[in-house]
């Protein structure tokens, strides 16, 4: 089974597992064709994280986060969030694609070679495709803002305007790019032809990112952090990223009883809610590269510690909430194999359309993920040369009884524990299938950037007395639109005892699960 947020990406996907592919192999080509079809969310010049599960129930992560440049001078006050001098942190998707097809080759058997995986994403570039709803969306969304997005503008409007539902769009340019990595591998990105194309982009875009920045970008592979949960453990990626905030969150609703509480009720909310507030205060403290900055990661989940947040969570009144949501935007790839392997991917260009900047000749819009550096240097996360910034991106898996059960993760950077605390505890403590688990109303958390007005977002299709509780106890609140796409879009894949598969991914995307 595949899912992801673009139904021709998971097609492909589907494709390569009934080719005799594995789990690995059908994720990468997923995640290689939604750069073409997922633009405003996905990129080749994007950074990328996955968990590889085999059938023994082991998994092993990878974080590829392309690391700030090695000259930062020049910021001063605040970074900027488009233009090329937010694109200062190199990309390393390409480098994460590659690295996780080398397992699948040494320790999977796998098949399918680089190029293959790459041929429905330069088929779809060459040919063309039709123009997602979430596409159009975003391009609407960002309107007021085209003077900041001019590549963008150029680039993905048809005769001024934003595209109708059913416009065929083609990428030539990206789709030389794709054949490019097709013919020369995919550290040709970082080091051959196309590295030199990229740098020359880069520089004359204006951004401080040079050759030897991308030359020296490498994913890692690393062992995932874990968390118990009712008689499991979910997983989730080491620091820079919010994966340890995910874990802290589903670490604090272990020690209450939601068997206790309606799923969908005024408590089931406000407890996540408030379980989000107690593990963000430590993110914002504590959470970036832990080459540069200590993080406690054993002291944040250790039972002690979880035991003092969950006492602080008062069912009765909400903890004020002044902070500032922080956005992003992702696509969630999943990916299970008939031989019990296992793939949870996410893929980001940070901001919708990242940086804005198209690279030189190469088609591909630079990511902006280093703008979430700070310029106080008291700050975890602040900017300094080689540096890997924060990272909201956090995939997950759980297992259970020795195998892997659940394969999970959202689009929606802040958005991404929140999401992930509604989704995982209707799937875990209330036994829903992943679409309705998906489909049922969420929550954001902090002032966004397209309501600053209220500290906590609500879909209109929860209950009225839900609502007016949650007022009760303290929470400032607004209604967005039912099945808003500013909720992220998460995906889901439950695998049973049995081997049978059930997925989705998000109504609120274009997105599908499909199986063999």
């Amino acid at each position: 089974m595949v899912t992801s947020p673009h139904a021709l990406a998971t097609q492909c996907g589907v494709d390569v597992l009934a080719s005799g592919g594995n789990a690995i192999e059908a994720a990468i080509a997923t995640v290689l064709s939604l750069c073409v079809t997922y633009p405003h969310f996905c990129g080749l010049a994007g950074d990328a994280f996955l968990l590889i599960g085999d059938a023994q129930g082991q998994v092993q992560t990878i974080s590829g986060i392309g690391q700030a440049a090695a000259d930062v001078s020049g910021y001063q006050g605040s970074i900027p969030v488009r233009g090329a001098r937010s694109a200062l942190s190199s990309a390393a998707t390409v480098d994460a694609l590659g690295q996780a097809l080398e397992i699948s080759r040494s320790q999977l058997a796998g098949r399918k070679s680089w190029g293959e995986l790459l041929a429905p994403a330069i088929r779809l570039a060459r040919e063309g495709f039709e123009i997602s709803a979430s596409e159009r969306f975003w391009l609407n969304f960002r309107l007021p803002e085209a003077e900041a997005l001019p590549d963008v503008y150029r680039a993905f409007l048809h005769d001024g305007q934003v595209p109708p539902a059913g416009f065929v769009r083609q990428q030539a340019a990206l789709a030389h790019t794709l054949e490019t990595l097709a013919e020369r591998g995919p550290r040709d990105f970082y080091e051959g032809a196309l590295a030199q194309r990229i740098a020359q982009g880069l520089r004359e875009a204006g951004s401080p990112l040079t050759a030897h920045d991308v030359a020296a970008t490498r994913a890692r592979i690393e062992p995932p952090l874990c968390m118990p949960y009712r008689g499991g453990e979910l997983l989730a990626h080491q620091p820079p990223t919010q994966g340890l905030s995910t874990l802290q969150i589903m670490g604090l609703l272990e020690r209450f009883d939601l068997q206790a509480v309606a799923e969908g009720s005024a408590d089931h909310y406000h407890l996540l809610v408030e379980a989000v507030k107690q593990a963000f205060m430590d993110r914002n403290r504590h959470v970036a590269d832990p080459d540069f900055s200590q993080v406690p990661v054993a002291r944040l989940l250790s039972p002690a510690h979880l035991d003092t947040r969950a006492k602080a969570i008062d069912m009765a009144h909400a903890l004020p909430w002044p902070h500032v949501f922080q956005t992003g935007d992702t696509v969630y790839v999943g990916a299970a194999d008939a031989a019990g392997n296992t793939v949870s991917l996410l893929a980001t260009v940070y901001y919708d359309w990242g940086s804005g900047v198209l690279v030189g000749d190469t088609g591909m819009l630079w990511h902006n993920r280093g703008a979430s550096f700070s310029l106080d240097p008291a700050h975890p996360n602040a900017l300094a040369p080689g540096k890997r910034p924060f990272h909201t991106l956090n995939p997950g898996m759980y297992r259970k009884d020795g195998r892997v059960q659940l394969l999970y993760g959202t689009q929606g950077a802040d958005g991404q524990p929140q999401t992930l605390a509604a989704v995982l505890t209707r799937l875990i403590d209330y036994g829903m299938n992943p679409m309705d688990a998906l489909s049922r109303p969420r929550f954001l958390l902090g002032k966004t950037f397209s309501d600053g007005s209220d500290s906590l977002k609500l879909e209109e299709d929860v209950a009225p007395d839900v609502v007016a509780e949650l007022r009760h106890r303290g929470h400032a609140l607004s209604l967005l639109t039912a099945h808003n796409p500013l909720m992220g879009h998460p995906g889901a894949i439950r695998i049973d005892a049995g081997g049978h598969m059930t997925g989705a991914h998000d109504p609120r995307s274009d997105g599908l699960a499909l199986g063999l």
